[in-house]
Parts: C-alpha cells; sequence; structure tokens
C-alpha cells in the first residue's frame, strides 16, 4: 500500500446541532400542518356525494363492510 495514501472513513453517524434539530421539527410540523389544512380544504368544500363515495371505495378495498 502506497504511505501517502491515507483511508477517509466516513463516519457512521454525523451528529446534530440543537439548531438542526429544532428547524427539522419545526420543518415536520409545517408539512403536517399543510397537509392538514389540504385535507380540510378538500373534504369540507368536497359534495357529499364524493366524500361517501371515496370512503365506500376504500371500506370495499380493504374488505370491511360497509351498508
Amino acid at each position: 500500500m502506497n504511505a501517502s495514501h491515507t483511508s477517509t472513513a466516513v463516519p457512521a453517524f454525523v451528529p446534530t446541532t440543537s439548531a438542526t434539530t429544532a428547524a427539522s421539527v419545526l420543518l415536520q410540523l409545517g408539512a403536517a400542518l399543510v397537509l392538514g389544512l389540504v385535507m380540510l380544504y378538500g373534504v369540507g368544500f368536497s359534495e357529499a356525494s364524493v366524500a361517501h363515495n371515496a370512503a365506500h371505495d376504500v371500506r370495499h378495498a380493504t374488505g370491511r363492510p360497509c351498508h
């Protein structure tokens, strides 16, 4: 092996700072909030028959009785 060659191993775990962790948590909370608002908006302004048919199809697809 060449003496000038040094191995640079990548650490298995890279420690994170509290600022990185806090930013990650805030990003996750923000994404969950946006997803929740989109879902509420979609269900709130859809027609009742559309919401019923979607739930009905899911129940049949998962093998659950519906009526």
